[in-house]
């Protein structure tokens, strides 16, 4: 009898009949719950080999299993298909057109069990969860929103040129930008469209001076067919970084190229932006984004929960959106949380639990701390001009002023070292450390500078909040 047993053997089972003994095990190990939320949504799609595709409803949806339930899948598949075996996760981004461009890309992504995107011909940094189509429209954003449809219709062949759309945290600006360019690739492909903050902007031109390549740094942008820069409020300060987006702005106008550009504030109110550059912003059209209406918070958490596989009913809905009143991040981290406590503590989600969660989240609600408000209250508290504390002056109010604005800047933001130190005049990384460790230092033994920044610390918090 000749010994076959050195053959690679590969299960002849369908992915649907697999998965299926998969979910009898994992049923046996979680509650009913957790079992209907998180396991039932799971559609399997193809087996390859022992890896067995899988699609998931959503990236949080994938984030929460590969945190909690990642053992217990392991295990399973393992008992299943055996110890070679393995699980890839498809998200479920656009279901209307997602399968043709997963096809090949999952097949690449497999290994790392990673969740698969749809691949792109063009790095544009573009989030493909943003589109028009999850976008919740209301009177708040009826404008930004319709001028975004007509420039994703015909990018650079409107009057909006550039738009530029402002309002508070949390509002969907972000969102609203990037759906303008996932619709603009959607439709025209071969267009070079690329999604960037200032802050980041700013990061690649210093590299670029540094690494002697500024001329293709300028002409990379010059290219583009639609340029998306974020925050744009970050360039206040940055006189050289200022100087050269002005010449990429007015190559790229110049050539009906689409320029669309966010802020936290209007135009006018950028102080500290150069006058040229804010006279450009107000050539096309300034749209403003206003908080969300008691409608609109209920389409959207209503849009949320079908997205994250929740049976919610209205009265709870209704309950979360009168007591979330500020942005729609809020109103979303609400949502998670909500799901959070209910399989956590196998409950039903009912009224009870929501008016625990929004509670919850009344009492952590995080705060929008970021290096601008936190140099604003250093200024005002030492009675210095903003700008002087980014000049090269050696005066001693002014460092230990621009020391305090470094170090709760690196306590108080995820800012990086790099990031802090450029908006405080381009100074290098080195720099942000010898002022940290200066202000920790001399902290331990001087409690008059221990004091100055507590009470800085709450200035800051009031000015945030």
């Amino acid at each position: 009898m000749i010994d076959t047993s050195f053959i690679e053997k590969k299960p002849n089972k369908e992915p649907i009949s697999i998965w299926r003994d998969c979910l009898k095990t994992i049923k046996e190990n979680v509650t009913l719950m957790t079992y209907n939320t998180w396991f039932i949504p799971i559609k399997p799609l193809e087996l390859e080999n022992f890896t067995l595709r899988v699609q998931l409803p959503s990236q949080f949806f994938w984030e929460w299993i590969d945190e909690h339930y990642n053992t217990l899948i392991n295990k399973t598949i393992h008992e299943v298909l055996g110890p070679e075996a393995k699980l890839a996760y498809v998200i479920s981004e656009e279901p209307e057109k997602e399968d043709s461009q997963n096809e090949t890309v999952a097949k690449k992504q497999e290994e790392s069990g990673e969740p698969v995107k749809p691949k792109q011909e063009f790095e544009s940094f573009l989030n493909p969860r943003y589109t028009f189509d999850n976008f919740i429209k209301g009177e708040g954003n009826q404008l930004a929103r319709a001028a975004a449809g007509a420039i994703s219709d015909n990018p650079g062949g409107t009057s909006f040129n550039p738009l530029f759309v402002y309002g508070g945290v949390g509002l969907g600006k972000t969102h609203l930008i990037q759906a303008i360019g996932n619709k603009i690739l959607q439709n025209l492909p071969d267009k070079k469209v690329i999604y960037l903050s200032a802050d980041i902007f700013t990061v690649e031109f210093v590299e670029a001076i540094q690494s002697n390549t500024l001329n293709e740094f300028s002409n990379f942008y010059r290219k583009m067919d639609v340029l998306i820069i974020d925050d744009i409020q970050f360039l206040i300060g940055k006189e050289k970084t200022q100087d050269l987006f002005f010449q990429i702005f007015n190559t790229l106008h110049q050539s009906r190229k689409q320029i669309i550009l966010s802020s936290d504030k209007p135009p006018k109110d950028l102080k500290g932006l150069d006058d040229r550059l804010i006279s450009r912003f107000q050539w096309g059209l300034t749209a403003d984004i206003q908080p969300p209406d008691l409608e609109t918070r209920i389409a959207i958490l209503k849009r949320k929960s079908e997205d994250y596989g929740m049976m919610i009913s209205t009265e709870i809905l209704e309950y979360i959106a009168n007591n979330i009143t500020s942005n729609i991040r809020e109103l979303e981290g609400c949502l998670i949380k909500l799901l959070a406590n209910a399989s956590l503590s196998s409950k039903e989600i009912n009224l009870e639990l929501a008016k625990k969660t929004v509670k919850e989240i009344a009492t952590d609600r995080k705060i929008n701390i970021n290096i601008e408000s936190i140099t604003k209250v250093v200024c005002d508290y030492f009675k210095i001009d903003e700008n002087k504390i980014r000049d090269k002056t050696r005066k001693k109010e002014v460092v230990m002023a621009r020391q305090i604005a470094m170090y709760l800047s690196k306590e108080l933001t995820k800012s990086s070292l790099k990031t802090i130190g450029l908006h405080f005049g381009g100074r290098d990384h080195s720099t942000v450390i010898h002022a940290c460790t200066a202000i920790e230092e001399e902290k331990n033994t001087d409690a008059h500078l221990k004091d100055i920044l507590s009470t800085l610390r709450t200035n800051i918090e009031i000015n945030c909040s």
